[in-house]
């Protein structure tokens, strides 16, 4: 007796400490739960056929809508029983009609056939039978609110031909069907096979999982716009990601300038620092709202000397300011100079640096840097035919029409938390040179090193370098690898790389463009053409409605593809950011 009473004890103390609502008060219509009102269904019709995500128009109504799927397996041996009595009973009403003369009943039929099919994958084990009951339990504030909500969840089953029918007096039952305990008191079933059961799930939305119970999230993330098959709205962190960088295509005017410069105003609400490149001097306006710094190179008195040293007192820079300048002169030429006049280059540049007095000696750092006409100049004393020839290549660059870039000191020292390097009034030949001029800039401000005994990341500030139209550079073999190099190191200094570019076949097509797409943990696929769409759905292994769906997109709109989170959304601006993002009149790109 006393060991009865002990468990009785038990199993009171332990049901007190179970959660409950603190009133329950049941009707034959609903249940009343603490101060809101809930009412159950149970899904008793169902289509012929079912495909992929059938569930997802109640998972995803605007509404707290909470759906349950109780799942028993139903034994081989049973199985093939069930299937036998239902195929007899189709096949005997079939030769009932034929003997009394009527038509067949199509349903009949399909019915028959679907059955002799299924019991043939159940026989080789192609397939089980779940005995399935799937209960809907709507939620509401007041009676007014549960039957509002109720007819939009009666709506969207109907749209996918599934019939709810309400637990009329056990309501009380089916709000337990659905809570998260793995009881189904109201036992209405149906069979299902594995096909149909397995569509149903993951239970998945297309909008992106919240954050596990109990994790709390900082507010870090931007707004990217609204979720176009969902109600809810598309935030995303770039910062939390494998990697900062990210990829933008889209055909022109598909909105794509429209979107980045949003994500590049948000992002300075949180204290980043961007970078932009723009050819078409597209982020002016936004620049001067928010009082950044624009550099408009090729404008009379706008000078960049690229022999400058960064300021970062390295055993190393020197060199690797050397192995700049190789890349650099490549990227003028074109092409990768041959073998003897790399060599003639490379001494050159060590005696160009020495004759201004710069030494591997740290203390020699801060004098004045020689020009590129002093480069040229020492190749052309050089007696070795290699180094003169590549003077003579390199004439239009130091004396020629294309040397205004660099024909004397850098006159701007770009800073401020939004610094945009125009390319508007450069010419098309040296568009990708300033491209490649802009970036080696921005990446001397961003690889800095740590102060000492600090690790690689910490006291840095995010940083945000975008790219637009970034096939300028990526055309260029060298310029494809030195931003390759940057989307690779960018992750370790605190730094996102965002490049946006229109011509995804051309990206796509190379070895480094795709390496660059590969980098890039947050990737944004808006409108393609029609010639690019096969090449954009191998790359990103696209199924054929998101094809259709790039095809067919809106200005504005996009596809997030960041692992395994796939969402679409359209840009959502304020009428003051509109205001800023808009490229033309009344457009967005």
């Amino acid at each position: 007796m006393k060991l009865k009473a002990h468990k009785k004890k038990t199993t009171v103390a332990a049901r007190e400490q179970m959660p409950s609502p603190a009133a329950l008060s049941v009707t034959p219509t609903h249940v009343k739960v603490g101060d809101g009102y809930a009412q159950t269904f149970a899904v008793t019709g169902y289509p012929a056929e079912v495909g992929p995500a059938w569930l997802d128009p109640l998972l995803s109504y605007p509404g707290r809508v909470d759906v349950a799927v109780h799942v028993t397996p139903v034994p081989a041996q049973l199985a093939s029983p069930m299937l036998r009595k239902q195929r007899a009973r189709l096949e005997s009403t079939r030769r009932l009609d034929a003997d009394q003369g009527r038509l067949g009943d199509p349903a009949t039929e399909a019915a028959a056939h679907d059955a002799a099919d299924l019991a043939q994958r159940v026989a080789r084990g192609a397939a089980k039978l779940f005995d399935t009951g799937i209960y809907v339990t709507v939620h509401g504030r007041d009676l007014d609110e549960l039957a509002t909500v109720t007819a939009g969840v009666k709506s969207a089953a109907a749209s996918v031909l599934l019939d709810l029918s309400p637990a009329t007096f056990r309501h009380q039952q089916g709000w337990v069907a659905t809570l998260p305990v793995g009881v189904d008191p109201l036992k209405m079933r149906r069979i299902l096979d594995t096909t149909a059961l397995a569509a149903a799930f993951p239970l998945a939305s297309a909008d992106l999982a919240a954050p596990a119970p109990g994790l709390v999230v900082p507010p870090e993330g931007v707004l990217y716009g609204v979720n176009t098959t969902s109600p809810g709205v598309l935030i995303w962190n770039r910062w939390a990601q494998d990697n900062h960088n990210s990829v933008v295509l889209a055909r022109s005017g598909a909105g794509k300038s429209y979107f980045v410069k949003l994500e590049v105003l948000r992002s300075l609400y949180q204290g980043v620092d961007v970078s932009v490149i723009d050819p078409e001097d597209e982020y002016a306006v936004l620049a001067e709202h928010v009082g950044g710094t624009v550099v408009q190179l090729g404008q009379p008195g706008v000078r960049i000397n690229p022999l400058d040293l960064p300021d970062d007192h390295r055993a190393d820079t020197l060199t690797r300011r050397g192995l700049y300048l190789h890349t650099l002169i490549a990227v003028m030429l074109g092409a990768t100079p041959p073998p003897t006049e790399r060599a003639a280059l490379d001494r050159a540049i060590t005696a160009t640096y020495a004759a201004a007095g710069i030494t591997n000696d740290p203390g020699t750092w801060r004098r004045p840097a020689p020009l590129l006409r002093d480069l040229a100049a020492t190749l052309h004393a050089d007696p070795d035919p290699a180094a003169a020839q590549l003077a003579a290549r390199l004439a239009p660059w130091t004396s020629g029409n294309f040397s205004s870039l660099f024909d004397g000191p850098t006159s701007t020292r770009p800073e401020g938390h939004l610094v945009v390097w125009s390319l508007r009034h450069l010419p098309d030949e040296l568009r990708t040179v300033g491209t490649l001029l802009a970036l080696d800039s921005i990446w001397s401000g961003i690889d800095t090193p740590a102060p000492r005994g600090a690790s690689p990341r910490q006291g840095r500030r995010r940083r945000l370098v975008v790219v637009d139209e970034a096939w300028l550079l990526m055309r260029d073999g060298e310029g494809a690898r030195f931003l390759f190099r940057m989307a690779k190191a960018a992750r370790k200094r605190s730094a996102g790389l965002c490049v946006i570019t229109q011509d995804a076949a051309d990206v796509l097509s190379t070895d480094l463009g795709l390496a660059v797409v590969s980098n890039a943990a947050t990737q944004v696929l808006m409108r393609q053409s029609t010639q690019s769409i096969d090449a954009v759905a191998e790359a990103f292994s696209l199924t054929g409605g998101e094809s259709r769906m790039l095809l067919s997109a809106a200005r504005g709109e996009g596809l997030l593809v960041a692992g395994r989170n796939r969402v679409p959304f359209r840009s959502l601006a304020s009428g003051n950011e509109h205001k800023l993002a808009v490229t033309g009149i009344g457009e967005a790109d």
